[in-house]
């Protein structure tokens, strides 16, 4: 691998750079780049700000983006993928982390800290199987055997963590693409039957018809969207039983409300969830259903720490927020027709490509219009699923958008102490338009030198 180049030969291609639309000093885009804290793709900006006093209409300040280089601002791009951007999904991913917390412990972000006390679990569902795949370590991070009793087709090395065969079909031939595609389109609907039959369970179990149980029990979750080495979803979730008060408020749940109940009520409802779906292939309708469901309680962490503590399911939750179908060894955005022949120079695997194809067939309205509204065309890149990859009930905790706007709180205080006038009797007059995303070439030659993240190119 070569030695990258030395920083003096890379600042002339920046300088030309931004000579070519403005010759503006090269330390004010240093001060940019700063100030995006990493971001590989930023998103540029072109226009200006003015704050004006409305008693009078004299004009306090003035900011334009013609004083900057290229003519244009710079700032983050706030993408969730870490394949996108690893700076800003990290924020999500700490957003996500202190969202998940305060929805186990409570006592901050509007939770009560009655909450710790509550039935809570860690569920866990994933998707049927469609045909053998290559296995990996298990959790463990023993390589067991791959499939030592399968026959045709067999398997018997042990495949290492980093082995590009793990989740790729044993047989593509026999595997059910078209039913892998078409469970990952609709797993956002089983997880709602689900959420329905739970209620339904729990309240049978304590002899509640389902308008009583509503008023007295709320059921509170938070799930996350995972790809499987083989390309399926499956979800994790935070379920919390929460007690409901007159006003709609959470409160402590009836006596009867244990995590034995919630955890055999999971179990239960997710075996008697059964969705219909057409045929593609002019068959019998397709019976969708939940695979494998692993529940396991959480406990409130004492001075030796438990094995489930609430800092560890929130870590564990958040880590999967920033990743998507592009771990398993898909592309991370939208493809045109013209990419399905070259999806391998990509670096898309063989398994995953054959997902995508199919997503791309099953997606003609013209020949299945029975599958139209699932757009699966437009979702082939995901293999299929549709669905939001991090989701909450509304009582379960704050939102990452409250979460943003507290930073975006502490940001504008600390700058509007530093202003010679009051800013709440004073109107902001803004006039921003979209000139872009990513670097330049030479810039982002440059920030690979002072970023370890790199940056993108501009597009």
């Amino acid at each position: 691998m070569s030695e990258p180049a030395p920083i003096g030969d890379l600042v002339g291609p920046v300088i030309r750079d931004l000579a070519r639309r403005s010759g503006k000093d090269l330390n004010r885009w240093f001060q940019q780049v700063d100030r995006l804290h990493g971001c590989s793709a930023p998103v540029r900006l072109v226009g200006d700000v003015s704050t004006v006093d409305p008693a009078t209409g004299e004009v306090l300040h003035h900011y334009s983006t013609s004083g900057e280089p290229h003519g244009q601002l710079l700032v983050r791009c706030g993408n969730r993928r870490a394949s996108r951007c690893p700076a800003c999904a990290e924020t999500y991913r700490a957003d996500t982390f202190h969202l998940i917390r305060a929805g186990l412990l409570g006592g901050d972000k509007g939770v009560p800290a009655t909450v710790s006390t509550h039935p809570r679990v860690l569920a866990t569902f994933t998707a049927p199987s469609f045909g053998p795949v290559h296995r990996g370590p298990d959790k463990h991070g023993q390589a067991d055997v791959c499939h030592p009793r399968r026959k045709d087709p067999a398997c018997f090395e042990r495949h290492g963590s980093g082995d590009r065969r793990i989740g790729q079909a044993l047989d593509p031939d026999s595997y059910d693409y078209a039913g892998h595609v078409l469970w990952n389109a609709h797993a956002g609907m089983l997880w709602h039957r689900f959420g329905i039959y739970l209620r339904r369970h729990l309240g049978a179990s304590a002899g509640l018809t389902r308008s009583e149980f509503s008023r007295r029990v709320r059921l509170s979750f938070a799930k996350v969207a995972e790809y499987q080495a083989r390309g399926s979803v499956h979800f994790h979730a935070v379920i919390r039983l929460d007690g409901r008060t007159s006003e709609g408020k959470v409160s402590t749940p009836p006596a009867w409300a244990s995590v034995e109940l919630l955890s055999e009520a999971i179990a239960s409802s997710a075996g008697a969830v059964h969705l219909d779906v057409p045929d593609p292939y002019g068959g019998a309708m397709r019976d969708l259903c939940w695979g494998a469901v692993d529940v396991r309680h959480i406990e409130t962490a004492g001075p030796d720490g438990v094995a489930l503590s609430e800092a560890a399911v929130a870590g564990y939750v958040a880590k999967y927020a920033t990743k998507a179908a592009e771990t398993s060894g898909t592309l991370d955005r939208r493809i045109r027709h013209s990419d399905l022949a070259r999806l391998e120079q990509y670096g898309v695997t063989e398994h995953a490509a054959r997902l995508i194809r199919t997503a791309w067939e099953l997606g003609n309205p013209t020949a299945y219009p029975d599958l139209a509204p699932l757009r699966l065309r437009q979702w082939a890149h995901m293999l299929g699923f549709r669905g939001h990859f991090s989701t909450k009930s509304r009582a379960y905790s704050t939102t990452l958008t409250a979460l943003r706007h507290v930073r975006l709180e502490y940001r504008q205080a600390r700058d509007l102490a530093r202003l010679p006038y009051d800013p709440a009797t004073t109107l902001v007059l803004a006039n921003w338009k979209y000139a872009g995303q990513g670097y330049t070439a030479g810039e982002s030659a440059l920030v690979s030198t002072i970023s370890p993240k790199g940056g993108s190119v501009e597009h």
